[in-house]
């Protein structure tokens, strides 16, 4: 597998480069779809575009020389709405939009490791399916790609991976367990009954309910369930009023829950509804909550992670397997691994010497894509080993 790194590092940074300068934003992914299949071709590997998503996302085919069991590796390919403020020669060249949360970096390890497992097509049986998605960054992308065709039907286990920008660059983190949290979306409308500042007494004050509201909820995460479990309640915008003498009728407040575990996901609407419709009723308030459940928990089941383990040992060395916290950060390959067995792994990409230390989403994210091809070599050698079990 070494032989591939020496080989494919320049054209991995190459990839990488260009998915940065040409920034797409979610279900937007015209362009970076064109060019993932371009060099598909090149290969000789064939795929098939998504037309249920207008173009946006292809899932590519690699099979060995006889019948076996099948596997997926999957990269996003999606950029955010933030205004590129780095000094990279190479920047955004879309005013306004950036790949700052690392995504050009696993398209371009994907394709990396198409090329490593196009020249290992003779030395393997099954299937090994490329999956390129769009639309992470929404929480739609990979029930997207999932609905798209029968290839996820076929997938016996899948493989995915996330440059980490507080991971030091040549580290890779493939734990077992819980990885990265459960996404919630809410929001949640206070009524009460509006007046004249000078009289609260014939109002029911939404400002004064609301904020009880935000208080108490906070009661889930210290009196509602373990200690022993995260859980993270965030109420990200509070609005209320609109003149300094009038009593608001109305409060709306948006915010996010993470947590780790299923069980917490099965209860954790009901709960909020309850804590909220009761403060709000202790006011005189009513309290109506609308709830989105945006991605679910990522976690690594212990064989997938056993496989990815020793891929980074065999491509690394045995000092860039890395221990990583969980994270409360959210992602969509949990989709993926809901109901089938895989593994998430963190490359890290973390270099002060050149200033890639900026979080992720930040306008001045950077990574040191020299380690890159390392990346792709991993995704190729999980697939192999995978692949060669009994």
């Amino acid at each position: 597998m070494k032989k591939y790194v020496d080989k494919y590092r320049d054209y991995v940074v190459e990839m990488r480069r260009h998915f940065h300068m040409h920034p797409e934003l979610s279900f937007e992914e015209y362009e970076t779809t064109k060019k993932v299949a371009e060099e598909l071709d090149k290969m000789g590997i064939s795929y098939e575009i998504n037309t249920d998503t207008n173009g946006c996302g292809l899932i590519g085919v690699i099979e060995g020389k006889g019948p076996g069991k099948c596997v997926g590796l999957r990269a996003d390919m999606d950029a955010l709405n933030v205004k590129e403020c780095t000094d990279l020669d190479y920047k955004s060249t879309v005013d306004g939009k950036m790949h700052a949360c690392g995504h050009d970096a696993h398209t371009a390890m994907l394709l990396g490791a198409a090329k490593i497992l196009k020249e290992e097509q003779e030395n393997f049986n099954g299937k090994i399916y490329l999956v390129f998605q769009p639309a992470e960054e929404v929480g739609e992308g990979a029930k997207a790609m999932i609905k798209f065709g029968t290839w996820f039907e076929e997938v016996d286990n899948m493989f995915g991976t996330h440059v980490w920008s507080n991971l030091e660059a040549g580290k890779v983190s493939v734990e077992a367990g819980e990885r990265m949290a459960a996404g919630d979306q809410f929001r949640l409308t206070i009524t009460g009954k509006s007046g004249h500042g000078s009289a609260p007494h014939e109002t029911v004050d939404a400002v004064v309910a609301g904020s009880a509201v935000v208080m108490n909820l906070q009661s889930l995460v210290s009196r509602t369930y373990s200690p022993l479990d995260s859980v993270v309640v965030t109420i990200g915008s509070f609005h209320s009023g609109n003149r300094f003498n009038i009593i608001s009728g109305e409060a709306v407040m948006e915010g996010t829950n993470r947590y780790f575990t299923k069980e917490i996901g099965s209860r954790i609407e009901e709960d909020m509804r309850r804590v909220a419709e009761n403060t709000a009723a202790a006011y005189g308030a009513k309290a109506e909550l609308e709830y989105k459940y945006i991605v679910g928990p990522t976690t690594n089941d212990e064989a997938s992670s056993a496989i990815a383990e020793e891929a980074v040992r065999k491509v690394m060395g045995e000092d860039a397997v890395a221990k990583l916290p969980k994270v409360t950060g959210g992602e969509d390959f949990s989709y993926y691994i809901e109901d089938k067995p895989g593994c998430f792994a963190f490359i890290g990409v973390k270099n002060d010497d050149i200033n890639a230390n900026y979080p992720h989403h930040s306008e001045h994210f950077a990574i040191d894509d020299s380690v890159l091809v390392e990346g792709s070599a991993v995704y190729a050698q999980y697939a192999l080993d995978y692949l060669s079990q009994e």
